[in-house]
């Protein structure tokens, strides 16, 4: 809001400009990239509907992370190609890790199907 403006004022001016706009209880705001998350928790969230096009502002605390590209590999995984393939324990985490976490691909390239 502009500073000295009455809210109230200022609410009939957007709406006769067509302009609506709605608080939104949000508890975590997260929008994520291709390499990161942009996290903001503690938002103040208002959605903006100005003329049928919708869109939001948000405030709050920011925090970036970045997005693992390693998948998670248990040692039933791991243990699943050594089964299906004979390989040892490092060539079959190799695998999996090589074709990102899909095993049926670890197993056909181990084996030399693929």
């Amino acid at each position: 809001m502009m500073p000295g403006l009455n809210p109230r004022k200022m609410q009939q001016m957007m709406k006769q400009l067509g302009i609506q706009q709605t608080e939104i209880p949000a508890t975590e705001v997260i929008i994520r990239t291709s390499q990161k998350e942009i996290v903001i928790t503690s938002p103040s969230v208002a959605k903006v509907n100005m003329m049928g096009q919708e869109t939001f502002q948000i405030s709050g605390d920011v925090e970036e992370r970045s997005l693992s590209t390693t998948p998670e590999i248990s040692s039933e995984d791991i243990q699943a190609v050594m089964d299906q393939t004979g390989a040892n324990e490092s060539s079959a985490r190799k695998a999996i890790e090589k074709h990102h976490g899909d095993l049926a691909e670890a197993i056909l390239d181990l084996s030399g199907s693929a």
